[in-house]
């Protein structure tokens, strides 16, 4: 391995201090966490870091209970120490920012002009953090060339911009209808057309749709007949283009593929851009996507795909020499959760090569080092954690894969930033204790290592321990978003423990202990269940499921990472494929007998089972298959499996997971069909458990009907029940006031039935 600066990043989270700097006067007794605690804390947005590595940009969203508002706004600081300075020529709600290239401009999306935004750009002094005259390029060209004091300008809805290298153009995708003529920058008839429609689409008293394919809706809205494109303008002209015109595909694919993003790069050279395309026939039941190139030196130049896995293809990124092209990648065709690979694209040569062959983990995120072409930085999610780790791509004539290094531990990482002139890697970590922040990663030489076993954990054994720890390791907190606020409360550290399932699997589960824990108490449950079913619980905040809120009133929380779950292999993500009440539950019963009995202050006889989406399903299968509950939570959860699958949209998941259609099974028994073999409906004559149901009626993923089909069971067979209902919400409840509610439905829901006033000695 080279021995770069950046290559060598190291550090060990357990050692580092997280507190501000500063003297530290005695803390006070610390309180339990309430809602209005967490609606109070600042969210960490999207990150960027000036081309000098001086100075960092980053979003912020407050959230107004009472106005049940969330506005994010855009701040600066210094990277090596200083107070956040707010951008000043940006507005609340304003998103996106990046630094150009040459450090003297940044941009940002805004909607201060209408009801759409669009990209905005000011000038940036790089010695003092100022900015300056925010433009819209377009609407400043169409003024100069304007002979009129008000010309009329058709702006579309701009999302997702990035600089070209060069600094001469940007990148952005915008909504537009296919069949409207192509913007071009001689001609902006296109703007006009999708402006013009989807205004007498509001204004219309009819408000039906008509559909004559699938995917007509996606998760929490209809898709309607407009596409997302990309669009290139010229930031000294304002000109744009649209870089996908004259679709003729009888379903015009998105580009990129919802929900990515821009899902796109541009060469170092600002010759080139790479993006992912979903190009079939059925983008209802393919996950198949391919990363394609365009030439935007030639207007009249065609997209040529890159890609050839029969899997989705997503995240490309040019090397900085401009040789290679890297993206993630799956293998299998149909199968959403398959492992996510990092395939390398020699651009000269044609070739792809997988890096990771052996690496038995998901591939989440990467980067490539700032100035080099040989180093790779991604995270990956590995025991509850998602760390990360680098790999030296020159290194293919070392034994396999010892050139993989693991650069962090604890919590989740993501966001990663190179700076380019520092020997720093910026990212935002957070954990089970504290929400998102922004740390810089720096050592001057390599320092750990891990093992082989690194690219192939032992099944279902614990992470094998760090090896070597040759030099000083260094991990800064650049923002101190929520520390005041954190430093009132007392929010217990998560616990890992590991199992041995029915079949000799080795599992993990976590707990949380209650604030003021007493060993002397015995304390009621709250068993939390992944959704996915690829998912996991782990080391990482969240506004939706807050572990340490759920046991901030009085309970023990236990979440169980059962088979499906990501993080430990690719064969336990696929063990639940066909399984769906199966092995993953009895992995979830068989963990939490293990905690029971580890764990002496668990009041095993006030347990109640919590879960959404899969972690819905498996509530509703818990509920027909075992009395051990007091009670059960089911948000969004799957009923009746042969419902679900004609009322979802992405029908891919549904055929890969229970293999095949329903028509597939007719005339067949049940224990041979799995949509009704594992179907929780069909086991309501066992239902007894006293149930909470949740649904929105925006959910598309899991739709609603398969919450008020499980009401309505529970209320025929007279089993107590209580359902909220969410008009305005989809698969996830996101706003305050409606997250308010649902705190307190489910949290006085689950005292009910447990008795949580009755915690003794």
């Amino acid at each position: 391995m080279r021995l770069t600066v950046l290559s060598a990043i190291v550090f060990s989270i357990a050692a580092t201090s997280f507190s501000q700097p500063g003297n530290q006067s005695m803390p006070a007794a610390k309180r339990p966490m309430t809602f209005e605690d967490m609606m109070q804390m600042k969210r960490l947005g999207d990150t960027a870091v000036s081309p000098d590595g001086k100075w960092l940009a980053y979003s912020v969203t407050t959230v107004d209970l009472a106005k049940n508002t969330k506005t994010p706004e855009l701040w600066l600081q210094r990277i090596k120490g200083g107070d956040p300075i707010k951008i000043a020529v940006a507005q609340p709600g304003d998103s996106g920012v990046q630094f150009s290239p040459d450090g003297k401009s940044i941009l940002f999306i805004s909607s201060r002009s209408g009801d759409t935004q669009q990209v905005w750009i000011a000038g940036f002094d790089p010695e003092t953090g100022a900015t300056s005259d925010a433009v819209n390029p377009p609407i400043e060209r169409l003024i100069r060339s304007s002979k009129t004091k008000n010309p009329p300008h058709y702006e579309l809805d701009e999302d997702n911009a990035r600089w070209s290298p060069d600094g001469k153009s940007i990148v952005f995708t915008a909504g537009v209808y296919p069949d409207c003529p192509a913007i071009t920058p001689d001609n902006a008839e296109g703007a006009r057309c999708t402006v013009e429609r989807d205004r007498a689409a509001a204004d219309s008293k009819v408000k039906a749709l008509i559909f004559t394919h699938l995917l007509y809706r996606h998760w929490n809205h209809y898709t309607g007949d407009k596409r997302t494109h990309l669009f290139l303008m010229d930031v000294a002209s304002g000109a744009m283009r649209d870089l996908n015109p004259g679709e003729t595909h009888d379903v015009p694919p998105d580009y990129p593929t919802e929900p990515l993003g821009c899902g796109c790069a541009i060469s170092p050279d600002s010759k080139e851009l790479a993006f992912t395309e979903k190009l079939v026939d059925d983008p209802a039941v393919s996950t198949n996507s391919d990363i394609f190139t365009l030439d935007l030196t030639d207007p009249a130049a065609k997209p040529v795909k890159v890609s050839t896995s029969p899997g989705g293809d997503f995240s490309p990124a040019y090397s900085p020499d401009g040789k290679y092209l890297a993206w993630r990648s799956q293998e299998r065709a149909g199968y959403e959760a398959d492992k996510f690979r990092l395939m390398l694209f020699d651009r000269t040569a044609k070739t792809i090569k997988d890096l990771l062959p052996n690496f038995d983990r998901w591939v989440d995120e990467f980067v490539w080092g700032p100035m080099e072409s040989y180093s790779i930085y991604f995270t990956a999610e590995n025991h509850g954690t998602s760390p990360i780790f680098s790999i030296d791509i020159d290194a293919s004539s070392r034994e396999p894969y010892d050139h993989v290094w693991q650069l962090t531990d604890d919590g989740e990482y993501s966001d990663l930033r190179p700076s380019n002139n520092a020997a720093e890697l910026l990212a935002s970590r957070m954990g089970v204790t504290q929400p998102s922040e922004v740390v810089a990663l720096n050592s001057k030489w390599v320092g750990h290592t891990l093992d082989s076993t690194v690219v192939a954990w032992p099944k279902g054994e614990p992470k094998p321990e760090i090896l070597g720890t040759e030099s000083p390791l260094e991990q800064r907190r650049l923002t101190y978003l929520n520390d005041a606020l954190l430093a009132q409360l007392d929010l217990p550290k998560m616990e890992s423990f590991w199992f041995t399932a029915k079949d000799g699997t080795k599992l993990e589960g976590f707990l949380i202990r209650p604030p003021g824990f007493d060993p002397a108490k015995k304390y009621p449950v709250k068993f939390l269940i992944h959704g996915g079913p690829q998912g996991n619980w782990g080391d990482s905040w969240s506004y939706r499921w807050n572990a340490e809120l759920f046991a901030a009133n009085g309970y023990v929380v236990v979440m169980i990472n059962p088979r499906g779950s990501t993080g430990y292999g690719q064969a336990i993500v696929d063990g639940v494929n066909g399984d769906w009440g199966g092995k993953p539950f009895t992995d979830l019963m068989t963990g939490l007998d293990y905690a029971e009995q580890h764990y002496p202050f668990i009041d095993k006889d006030r347990e109640c089972a919590l879960g959404a989406s899969y972690g819905g399903y498996m509530a509703n299968w818990i509920l027909g298959h075992t009395n051990r509950f007091k009670c059960i939570v089911s948000h969004d959860g799957m009923f009746n499996a042969e419902s679900a699958f004609g009322s979802t949209e992405e029908d891919w998941f549904n055929i890969w997971e229970f293999k095949g259609h329903p028509w597939d099974y007719y005339g067949k028994p049940d224990y041979q069909n799995p949509f009704r073999k594992w179907s929780p409906s069909l086991y309501a004559k066992n239902f007894k458990t006293p149930t909470l149901v949740v649904h929105g009626q925006l959910d598309y993923r899991l739709d609603v009907s398969e919450g008020f089909q499980l009401f309505d069971t529970l209320q025929m067979l007279g089993v107590p029940s209580k359902m909220l209902y969410f008009p305005d919400e989809g698969h996830w409840v996101l706003k305050p006031q409606d997250s308010q509610l649902w705190y307190k439905t489910v949290n006085g829901w689950v005292d009910e039935w447990t008795g949580k006033s009755a915690t003794s000695h």
